[in-house]
């Protein structure tokens, strides 16, 4: 397979990259790093072979290479785990011009981010995501973060990795359940600003579903472009970023009431159809573009529905989104296909009524209509996330 190379351009200061996207891409991540003399490979438990593999290839190569390992999927994402990195590090004798090297699910990439722009005010960085949220979002515009008891990514930085690299062979083994979820992104990406997206899923969906499916890099790459072609514009999301934050002030607020055990693609899918249903609702979107959110969302059975008695509670934590401004929320909506827009300071009466008609469920935890099963019911679902 032909290696393709999307361009992020350098903004706010920071240095143009790119991402790779191919197959059995792995043995030219020594290539990403370039020069330095130490290699810190930070990888999730559940991949601590690939982790190892991935060390010692970089050793062999000359690196003076350790390997660091975090927990899996969210549990990584703590100011503990990355205290346990900066240590690592420390016992190292990490310099400002030794490179890091994340390899993992999005949760992975973000803490390894994070860990990079702390150390030392800043050393470089490589992201290996190994999973589909990881490729088309987590890795790519260089947000880096961790979580607290408060709130999703409340503390974190803006630290572009020097490199990413998009390996698809590693999305082979992934469990469905968890490719199923990074499609979430790949669809808030056809929504926001490339409408051949949705026409590609919706032609075969089932096909949508499978990393063998004939359009899976070519969803996989043209998300990415989405998201280069914004990040480029604007690394802090002073303007035209904050567009990729469709569907995620409830999806956020969501992860935070399951306690992070729930897969990020699940809970943001949910919030791709309240913010449609928000548009409806204050006539900015159409009735069929909004309706087209839930048909696509289920045929590739990805949750539509939350549990309706923890609304306040959402509301809540929603107030306290690194999105809102003051008491003021925001949302991403649509003003039409590949039009978003931002909607400031709706009414509570409004938000909790389309909530209500269309997102609420009787559920214990999010079910779709279409049979996929929910994932809060156990951390172990969102710790095979990270394979």
């Amino acid at each position: 397979m032909t290696v393709v190379r999307i361009p992020v351009a350098g903004s706010a200061g920071s240095d143009p990259y790119d991402v790779l996207v191919g197959r059995q891409l792995m043995g030219a991540i020594g290539e990403l790093v370039g020069p330095a003399h130490r290699v810190a490979v930070i990888h999730p438990a559940a991949l601590a072979p690939l982790g190892e593999t991935v060390r010692a290839d970089l050793a062999a190569q000359g690196f003076e290479a350790i390997a660091v390992e975090v927990p899996d999927a969210e549990e990584a994402k703590t100011a503990e785990a990355a205290a346990r990195c900066w240590s690592a590090l420390g016992r190292a004798g990490f310099t400002r011009s030794d490179v890091i090297v994340g390899v993992g699910g999005g949760a992975t990439t973000d803490v390894a981010g994070f860990v990079a722009a702390s150390w030392l005010r800043g050393v470089r960085w490589i992201a290996v995501p190994t999973t589909v949220l990881g490729m088309v979002d987590a890795a790519v515009g260089g947000k880096t973060g961790i979580n607290t008891a408060e709130g999703k990514n409340l503390v974190g930085a803006f630290h572009p990795p020097a490199g990413v690299l998009c390996d698809l062979a590693a999305l082979d083994s992934l469990p469905v359940h968890d490719y199923v979820s990074g499609l979430a992104e790949i669809i808030k990406a056809g929504f926001i600003a490339d409408p051949v997206i949705l026409d590609l899923i919706e032609a075969d969906p089932e096909a949508a579903r499978s990393p063998e499916g004939k359009h899976t890099a070519e969803l996989i790459e043209r998300a990415i472009r989405v998201k280069a072609d914004v990040v480029s514009e604007d690394l802090k999301e002073s303007g035209r970023r904050e567009i990729l934050n469709y569907g995620h002030t409830l999806a956020h607020a969501i992860e935070r009431n399951e306690g992070y055990r729930l897969r990020h693609g699940e809970a943001v899918s949910v919030g791709l159809v309240f913010a449609a249903e928000l548009g409806r609702a204050t006539g900015r979107l159409d009735q069929a573009t909004a309706d087209r959110h839930r048909t696509v969302l289920r045929s590739v059975g990805l949750p539509v529905t939350y549990r309706g008695d923890q609304w306040p509670r959402l509301l809540a934590t929603m107030r306290l989104d690194k999105k809102a401004r003051g008491d003021l929320l925001r949302f991403v909506v649509l003003d039409g296909l590949a039009r978003p827009a931002v909607l400031a300071g709706p009414d509570p009466a409004l938000l909790h009524t389309v909530y209500a008609g269309g997102c609420a469920s009787t559920a214990a935890s999010p079910a779709s209509r279409t049979g996929s099963s929910p994932a809060a019911s156990t951390g172990s679902a969102a710790r095979k996330a990270e394979r």
